[in-house]
């Protein structure tokens, strides 16, 4: 009778045990749920300050180039020169749509666009109306022309300071959501790790219960065979929520590379045109009797002026959002024809392909050109990284969680921790011939296609690149 009672205390002992833990299990799991929506809003919030950010960056670069080539038409009397400054006047109306969508919701940051548009008015009304009178003046600078310049550089003035305010509070609602974000990011740790404690002891406690008696260690088998499956999700959660964290501050890096890089073209350009213009000068004041030291240190001058200048252009290139011509396509037959723009090289070096493609694979929405341009640069770096007639290149496509996944994986050298974290930066390169360029230009286009790009690696054995693409 004893034995009987005592076993039933602890039957009871047991299964009030269980209940508890699978309530503690459940609060972990809702507060787990709310935790992650609330981190993924903070990442939306996060993405929305950084596309205002680069749009009133775009917005003010435009009326830049603009000015720039209005100043060009006006010292070389070239109207060649002007196209630059018609493309410019279409691309700032896009930005200020594009910023007049994003602020909707900040009537501060739509005050300011209003007036920065109406400022953007009157500086091409001045571009347009000294453009009229320089032409119709028979290309001749006077008074007039500078009047104009004068007011046309103070309305500039206004419009930057209206941008940087624009930016700064931009800026500060950034770093405020960064903070909550990283707040929500470590409250979801913490809840990971409190689960894990107590998927732990409840291990513990099922393998005392197994010993104890065969009934109730089967049951324990069962729940904790539900634990662990939970835990797991929870860490595939975490899992998740990191890769979107990392995937995210590439796109911030990127972005900041861009915002430099138009910077330093704009200001780099115009001091170019200005040489290249005094040396053009110098040529023809010196009407043909010039020696051979002087044409051949102007054509020096020339040939390193459009030097640098197609390496500003070949950077911002690689960083600048580009127009897609979208069609739907088999991503493996872009992948086929990918490979036949390789063909040569893969024969030089003898490599192996090895292709699992997946047959049921819906077509993708991609500019088929650029997505080829993308998918080169990594099988081109691919290849020269393996050894000759040992490299096997393997391209893998798949379905996962609706989306396009595309890896491409090889066996060569493999790539060190302190250059994969400088992997996608601009002119970073260990080749001797290369220009540093290819895997930035290959992120922009993923980037552009809203897709995403990670790579994995490991010296002497090989590098894996994962490119995860929308359907539609």
């Amino acid at each position: 009778m004893k034995t009987a009672i005592k076993k039933f205390a602890s039957d009871i002992r047991v299964r009030i045990g269980y209940i508890t833990a699978f309530f503690l299990l459940l609060i972990s799991y809702l507060l787990t749920i709310y935790a992650n929506h609330d981190f993924l809003n903070e990442s939306k919030l996060v993405n929305h300050t950084h596309r205002v950010l680069i749009n009133t960056e775009r917005l003010l670069s435009s009326i830049k180039d603009a000015e720039s080539a209005f100043r060009g038409y006006i010292v070389v009397k070239d109207s060649s020169l002007l196209g630059p400054y018609q493309q410019s006047k279409f691309l700032t109306d896009s930005f200020f749509s594009a910023l007049k969508r994003e602020t909707i919701d900040n009537p501060q940051q739509q005050q300011r666009l209003n007036t920065i548009n109406q400022l953007i008015e009157k500086k091409f009304q001045i571009f347009n109306s000294s453009m009229d009178y320089y032409s119709n003046r028979n290309f001749e600078i006077n008074d007039s022309i500078k009047i104009q310049a004068y007011f046309g550089h103070v309305i500039m003035e206004r419009i930057k300071l209206i941008g940087k305010e624009i930016e700064i509070s931009e800026e500060g609602l950034l770093k405020t959501r960064k903070e909550q974000m990283n707040a929500q990011f470590h409250i979801m740790n913490n809840i990971i790790m409190a689960s894990l404690l107590l998927a732990f002891f409840l291990v513990v406690y099922g393998f005392y219960t197994y010993a104890k008696e065969n009934r109730a260690r089967r049951k324990a088998d069962e729940k904790v065979n539900v634990y662990q499956e939970q835990l797991k999700q929870r860490i595939d959660e975490l899992a998740s929520a990191n890769k979107e964290l990392i995937q995210m501050r590439s796109m911030e890096k990127f972005a900041v590379t861009g915002r430099i890089a138009r910077t330093i073209a704009h200001e780099v350009r115009n001091p170019l045109t200005n040489i290249n213009l005094a040396a053009d000068q110098i040529k023809i004041e010196l009407n043909g009797n010039n020696n051979s030291d002087t044409t051949n240190m102007l054509e020096m001058i020339h040939r390193n002026s459009n030097r640098i200048n197609q390496l500003i252009t070949d950077l911002l290139d690689s960083t600048k959002t580009t127009e897609l011509s979208a069609e739907r396509i088999s991503v493996n037959d872009i992948l086929d024809e990918t490979l036949e723009l390789a063909k040569d090289r893969i024969q030089l070096y003898n490599i192996s392909i090895n292709k699992q493609y997946a047959q049921d694979i819906c077509d993708i929405l991609v500019d088929k050109e650029k997505i080829k341009i993308a998918f080169l640069n990594i099988i081109v770096n691919a290849v020269e990284s393996m050894e000759h007639d040992k490299g096997v290149l393997t391209l893998i496509t798949l379905h996962e969680n609706n989306k396009c996944i595309v890896k491409i994986s090889d066996n060569g050298s493999g790539i060190d921790k302190e250059s994969m974290s400088k992997l996608f930066e601009p002119y970073f390169t260990n080749k001797s011939k290369g220009t540093g360029l290819g895997l930035t230009n290959t992120q922009n286009i993923i980037f552009t296609h809203n897709g995403q790009i990670s790579a994995e690696s490991e010296v002497g054995v090989g590098t894996t690149f994962t490119i995860t693409l929308n359907y539609g």
